[in-house]
């Protein structure tokens, strides 16, 4: 393993601090400076960019990113344990790393960041899906954000870049495809982490799109969307029932089939139907 600065290896780190992860913080720790440097990179070039980063734990992926350049870091953690492993980066980085103690959820990045700005993360397993559904559905578009550079589940990575006709298409792929370009950029195995969590896991790469793809209320398509996958199994004239009184009709003019099921509708018909919905 290749040295990126002139700190202890991570599990030293985590050995010295006693910042054993806990499975009630969905923590599992990536400890290959190499793979978390790899990360980093996948987010683009940094020198002009404050990240936002959650869920640090010990730094890896935090030293990865100021080593490659990153103008700041505003690394959010809610475990105290990490806060002294974090200073020690933050002491080496002066300037370049600001450390908050606290919930992910409840705090508002804008005020420690200055645009452009990047979001690069090995998420935290029990929020991952939530905080990025609160990304990809602001009130406002574009988004404070221009690129999310993302560690999940491989299962939950394999939704967001979902195409209709998937098992794993649906309400996700809906809603990071319809204002971003989404792939999946690394897949790594259990035993990169520590502890091994039981499943792969994969690094997402989004950018936001200067506006939507297709044009639509965003209310009104993530409730569409939700609706008709909630179940999935029916057909859409079941699933969407009580939308509107003639659902067949305006499913019909959206070039969707009424026996239709969601997974097998694109996201520019969602878009159109969304569209003929709020038309009245």
């Amino acid at each position: 393993m290749s040295q990126i600065d002139s700190l202890p290896p991570l599990r030293d780190v985590i050995d010295s601090h006693g910042i054993a992860a806990k499975k009630s913080l969905g923590q599992n720790f990536l400890l290959d400076l190499n793979l978390t440097s790899k990360i980093a990179r996948l987010a683009g070039d940094l020198s002009a960019c404050d990240i936002l980063e959650i869920g640090p734990g010990p730094g890896g992926l935090t030293r990865g990113l100021l080593a490659e350049g990153a103008r700041k870091v505003l690394a959010i953690e809610k475990d105290s344990r990490c806060m002294a492993a974090l200073d020690e980066i933050a002491q080496i980085y002066p300037g370049r790393l600001q450390v908050i103690n606290g919930d992910a959820l409840e705090i508002n990045p804008l005020q420690y960041l200055t645009p452009p700005i990047r979001i690069a993360a090995n998420l935290p397993y029990n929020v991952g899906t939530e905080l990025l559904v609160r990304w990809l559905t602001p009130k406002e578009w574009p988004p404070f954000w221009s690129s999310l550079t993302l560690m999940f589940q491989k299962e939950v990575a394999e939704r967001i870049v979902a195409q209709p006709g998937s098992k794993a298409y649906g309400r996700l792929a809906i809603l990071a495809q319809w204002r971003c370009d989404a792939r999946i950029a690394l897949q790594l195995p259990p035993e990169a982490f520590s502890p091994p969590p039981k499943v792969h896991s994969a690094v997402v790469h989004l950018t936001a799109l200067p506006e939507p793809r297709f044009p639509a209320d965003a209310k009104k398509l993530e409730q569409l969307v939700a609706r008709a996958f909630n179940q999935r199994r029916k057909m859409l004239r079941a699933a969407l029932k009580g939308v509107a009184p003639d659902i067949e009709d305006r499913l019909i003019a959206s070039g969707i089939k009424p026996t239709d099921r969601a997974e097998t509708v694109s996201l520019e018909q969602f878009c159109t139907l969304t569209r003929n919905l709020s038309a009245g």
